[in-house]
């Protein structure tokens, strides 16, 4: 997952690519632009964000006036894309959870990947619960647990209302990932085997005898606008065009490598079975 610091030396290394093959020195686009000298090393070492005037400049000077909404849908990207868990859960986990209501509302498809435990948007109040206890000690933030919980049991009104679609895929890791002990595990199997049959669900299952396109972590697709990231530190909100798409094809290959009906629900019985 790249940092915001790794993210301005990609464009930055971008920006010094188009400046080289426009043969232009970086003392003399400075010049053209009436900057000092040093802001275009600056910008290309990553050392300094552009702005999106001086996206305009470069693409003005180098030719390549075609790159600009690109470019600037890249910046943005940077600028808002990196969200700190500590930040966004500062005031403990409801507000995160009213934007995925949000989020769920505006949204006609969901694309789902989780490879540790169910997804949220599936999941019962006591695991619900669990997982939420989790970030609140994990993160020492205030406990609004209960708030939380409440918020993301109002996002599964979706699974019922209007044309909305959900396309979820987990591996056989998730279903076998026994959160909060016996009962309360047991009691989100005999969820999952209800939601997996919605009209509006298509559920998948990637068995551990498959083999993974690819190593990643845990992400949601809202149509083909936006994508969420989580990794230990942060939430990655994912807006430029050519990583969504990367992002739709990495889940076309996940959903690929997985079954779905009677062999998906089979898992899900086979791991029943193991509780008495």
């Amino acid at each position: 997952m790249t940092s915001p610091r790794q993210a301005r030396e990609t464009l930055g290394r971008r920006l010094r690519e188009m400046r080289k093959d426009a043969g232009l020195t970086g003392r003399r686009l400075a010049q053209l632009s009436g900057w000092h000298e040093s802001k275009v090393s600056k910008i290309e070492n990553g050392d300094r964000s552009p702005t999106e005037p001086d996206l305009r400049a470069y693409t003005l000077h180098t030719c390549t006036e075609d790159q600009l909404p690109d470019l600037i849908a890249t910046l943005r990207g940077i600028e808002a894309a990196y969200v700190e868990w500590r930040r966004l859960l500062a005031t403990g986990t409801r507000r995160r959870q009213e934007r995925s209501v949000t989020l769920a509302e505006q949204t006609r498809l969901q694309r789902v990947y989780e490879p540790q435990i169910i997804p949220g948007i599936f999941q019962t109040p006591e695991y619900a619960e669990q997982i939420l206890r989790r970030a609140v000690r994990f993160y020492g933030i205030p406990d609004d647990v209960d708030a939380g919980v409440a918020k993301r049991l109002e996002r599964q009104q979706w699974l019922y209302r209007g044309d909305r679609r959900f396309h979820v895929v987990v591996t056989e890791q998730a279903i076998y990932n026994p959160i909060g002990g016996p009962g309360v595990h047991r009691g989100q199997l005999d969820r999952l085997l209800a939601v997996s049959g919605l009209p509006r669900v298509l559920f998948e299952i990637i068995p551990t005898n498959r083999p993974m396109p690819m190593q990643s972590t845990n992400f949601v697709m809202f149509d083909s606008r936006l994508v969420l990231v989580e990794t230990p530190t942060a939430e990655l909100s994912v807006t430029q065009p050519r990583e969504i798409d990367t992002y739709s094809r990495l889940f076309a290959e996940l959903a690929e490598s997985s079954v779905t009906g009677e062999p998906a629900r089979a898992i899900i019985r086979a791991c029943l079975a193991g509780y008495p």
